[in-house]
């Protein structure tokens, strides 16, 4: 039996529906699941969770059809940020009585406008604390996450963990916390020093492997990169964390190599294989 909870990211398996997901997740031994709310069915949302419910997956995280404050290249509509997190606000209220207590929404900052990080700093910490709030009176949590460099000003403004915890301090809120995934922050200065002091804050932890990218989302199964998952590992256990870890893996369908164009059965057992052969080591 795993001595750790290993779930899915729906964005792993992109090609498939909600459904497929779940029972793929299931049969090949995860014991979690992110949902992505692009592929619920707002018509069908109880018959979904019902799904859910009946396979046993624990719900580790919900990443919200809008979840960036500012916009994304995935998600540039809407592009005011008032409205977005109306957007967000919504996804948390139609969600929340389906999901258990306490889970986390994860939240990015979404693209600086022109180039205007300050302008993000501010408008985020007051974003998050109105989404922070809104998210307590449904029992739900914020994940905010740092992007890797190489999404800055297209899909983020924060590209360190130590930002990420700058905001969080000056949200305020008990429930609004950090996502770590690690292809995002693995080249983080002092990472271990900085993932101990995020301690309790840390929400969710999301793991794939690095390689010098050929797209913006062109990630790895864990263990085929360069990121010292063992190490991070080990860093996350001494330092208490003991929620889900999630598989989340971007791969871009104009990638020659690209996951999502393999046999996601094949690509499923793969990253339960990596993982395990990490957490081993750390």
């Amino acid at each position: 039996m795993n001595e750790y909870a290993l779930g899915v990211s729906e964005f792993t398996t992109w090609p498939w529906t909600f459904e497929r997901d779940v029972d793929a997740y299931r049969r090949h031994g995860f014991s979690a699941i992110e949902i992505t709310e692009a592929k619920l069915d707002r018509a069908r949302l109880t018959e979904q969770f019902d799904v859910l419910r009946a396979s046993g997956l624990q719900v580790a995280s919900v990443q919200a059809q809008i979840h960036g404050i500012f916009a994304t290249k995935l998600q540039p509509e809407p592009s005011d940020p008032p409205d977005r997190i109306a957007h967000f606000r919504e996804s948390i209220e139609t969600l929340a009585p389906h999901l258990p207590q306490g889970t986390p929404f994860v939240a990015i900052t979404g693209a600086p406008p022109n180039g205007d990080i300050e302008c993000v700093h501010e408008t985020v910490v007051h974003g998050l604390r109105k989404l922070s709030k809104h998210a307590a009176e449904h029992g739900m949590r914020i994940a905010l996450e740092p992007l890797n460099p190489s999404l800055m000003n297209v899909d983020g403004a924060l590209w360190s963990l130590d930002d990420a915890l700058a905001i969080v301090d000056d949200v305020g809120e008990p429930n609004c916390g950090v996502c770590v995934d690690t292809w995002n922050i693995w080249q983080n200065r002092d990472l271990e020093t900085t993932l101990r002091r995020a301690g309790e804050r840390i929400f969710l932890v999301q793991v794939s492997d690095y390689r010098r990218p050929h797209a913006l989302y062109d990630r790895l199964i864990p263990g085929d990169g360069e990121i010292p998952l063992p190490q991070i590992l080990q860093t996350l256990r001494e330092g208490g964390y003991s929620r889900p870890y999630v598989i989340e893996i971007f791969s871009s369908e104009s990638l020659g190599d690209s996951l999502w164009k393999r046999d996601l059965d094949d690509v499923l057992d793969a990253i339960a294989r990596g993982f395990r052969a990490a957490w081993e080591r750390a």
